[in-house]
């Protein structure tokens, strides 16, 4: 399983238009074949600051998702929204049966 943590900090001025451009991202990516998850999580610690966090069945999956045209628009758009550039961490795991 892949994971990707995708930090994002957002102008103030921008922030519902991201809210309303991502609700598309989300539910396009949600539907894509290849995922397990993908939710946007706001920090409750900094403002204008949120969390893409994405669970996918392996590599080829998030090789669609970053070559689909719901991705390719979003990040297009992402410009406008973005005050700092976007962090993003990738990880490899399985789940535990505890």
């Amino acid at each position: 399983m892949i994971i990707i943590h995708a930090h994002m900090q957002i102008k103030p001025q921008q922030e519902e238009a991201f809210l309303e451009e991502v609700r598309s991202l989300v539910a396009s990516s949600r539907a894509e074949e290849g995922n397990i998850s993908y939710d946007l999580l706001k920090s409750t610690q900094q403002e204008n600051r949120y969390t893409m966090v994405e669970l996918w069945k392996n590599t080829e999956a998030v090789g669609m998702h970053n070559a689909s045209e719901h991705f390719t628009a979003f990040t297009q758009k992402a410009k406008e929204f973005l005050a700092a550039p976007m962090e993003a961490k990738l990880y490899s795991g399985e789940p535990l049966q505890l």
